[in-house]
């Protein structure tokens, strides 16, 4: 990433605000904004976005897991699959009671 390409100042997005969206939505790039010579804003692409705020929440969810490991709340692989089994078994008990 170039930032003579990205970092543009508020201006050239009056004059060229119909160019930049476009290229921005096509080019999936995000551009950093200038006022007063200070990076402002960030416009960038929407898909670019939610791209970033899912790779944010798993990032969230893998230091939540990271925390819970370490204080031992966790359940053995074993385990899971045991439950999971149990509760197949109990559907299926269900299922057969409901026929009946």
């Amino acid at each position: 990433m170039r930032f003579s390409e990205v970092v543009k100042p508020i201006s050239y997005l009056k004059t060229h605000a119909s160019e930049v969206v476009r290229d921005v939505a096509e080019n999936q790039k995000t551009l950093v904004i200038t006022h007063n010579g200070e990076a402002k804003v960030i416009l960038q692409d929407v898909k670019v976005y939610e791209k970033t705020q899912e790779s944010i929440a798993l990032l969230k969810i893998l230091a939540l897991s990271g925390r819970e490991i370490k204080k031992g709340n966790y359940k053995t692989l074993k385990k899971s699959l045991d439950n999971v089994q149990n509760r197949i078994e109990d559907f299926k008990r269900g299922q057969r009671e409901v026929q009946s």
